[in-house]
């Protein structure tokens, strides 16, 4: 099979792992979908109560990620006052575990006290009105959380937030078993594939198959042929756009409604809802198998900066069909964010 080539580049002076996941269409979509299915039920009601008017779980789903920053608009009081509050607040979106493993297990690799499933934990507690300190060491308010878990049920459905690659010095995908030996000289971590460079016309190109005849929009319009595109990237926002279009939908309203109507079937959580995160984070792990399907890095070369810093980069190889795959998965995910949003926001609330 013809491969793809790409570019993993990897330095020491990055430090953050995290990108808006899904989007704002994909959020918007998984907090459309809950919505739907939480019409007429008392946890609907709830869930009003700590909005302000005229929002609703679609509209506030990309909240967490405006505070990042000014691409949302300018950041409100109530903004501010979070990010202050919450030094950490861009870690609370993702894990690092090996994509290999099959479990989250806290205190593994790529794992922290305040990574997505320590998060969705909090906000789940808070939400139930539990009021141990240790259980929101945040402080989370009903709002914050209702927010939170709003947000971060679409990131740990992003299979990407969960399930990370780790390669060595000779070019393999390796699982590390301690932290300590992710020392970015023998073993390297991707970021959440933040450091993943993929050629996005090149995607584009081959994803042409997957838009529904007649649709006037092309793939892309003028694209570089430079171009490229972080692999978490292309998760987060690419595979969302082909995801639409493989149901002919084009907005998160859209999508929502094409789901709901062909009525999928979810498998729904069991256990103490403390545990479902841990459950969220094991199906995306899943995910993230098929994401890195077929994807081979190559041998070590190391750069330099502009800066004058050393970093390291591995040629990917991904399969020429991968577009196919990686729409389908996201799609899937997508869908399950929705309704795993519904579910756990009705356990709590009935």
């Amino acid at each position: 099979m013809k491969k793809l080539a790409c570019v993993l580049a990897l330095t020491s002076a990055f430090v953050s792992v995290d990108a808006a996941a899904w989007g704002g269409d994909g959020h918007r979509a998984v907090g459309a979908i809950a919505d739907r299915l939480l019409k007429g039920s008392n946890a609907e009601k709830q869930i009003a109560a700590l909005l302000l008017p005229g929002e609703s779980l679609q509209s506030i789903a990309s909240w967490p990620d405006c505070v990042k920053g000014t691409w949302c608009g300018p950041q409100t009081p109530e903004m501010v006052d979070y990010t202050a509050a919450n030094p950490k607040h861009d870690e609370y979106h993702y894990t690092n575990v090996p994509f290999q493993l099959e479990h989250y297990h806290e205190h593994g690799v790529g794992t922290s006290e305040h990574d997505i499933v320590q998060t969705l934990k909090q906000a789940i507690a808070v939400l139930q009105g539990k009021t141990d300190p240790a259980l929101n060491p945040h402080k989370f308010t009903k709002r914050q959380a209702l927010i939170l878990l709003t947000h971060m049920v679409g990131d740990i459905h992003q299979p990407l937030h969960v399930g990370a690659a780790y390669v060595s010095k000779d070019g393999k995908f390796v699982v590390p078993k301690t932290k300590v030996e992710v020392d970015e000289a023998a073993i390297f971590a991707s970021r959440g594939g933040n450091n993943l460079l993929l050629d996005d016309e090149k995607l584009a190109q081959l994803s042409a198959g997957l838009i529904p005849p007649g649709d006037p929009k092309p793939i892309k319009e003028g694209v570089p042929k430079a171009l490229t595109k972080p692999f978490h990237s292309y998760w987060d926002s690419t595979t969302v756009d082909y995801a639409f279009r493989r149901i002919r939908t084009r907005t998160p309203d859209q999508f929502a409604e094409a789901v709901i109507a062909s009525n999928p079937t979810v498998k729904p959580n069991t256990g103490e809802l403390a545990t479902w995160p841990y459950q969220w984070a094991d199906d995306s792990l899943v995910g993230a198998k098929v994401a890195h399907e077929g994807v081979t890095p190559g041998k070590l070369a190391p750069q330099v900066s502009k800066k004058g810093e050393t970093y390291y980069t591995f040629t990917l190889e991904v399969p020429q069909n991968y577009p196919v795959p990686s729409s389908q998965l996201a799609k899937e995910q997508l869908i399950k964010g929705g309704y795993k949003l519904a579910e756990v926001l009705k356990a709590i609330y009935g």
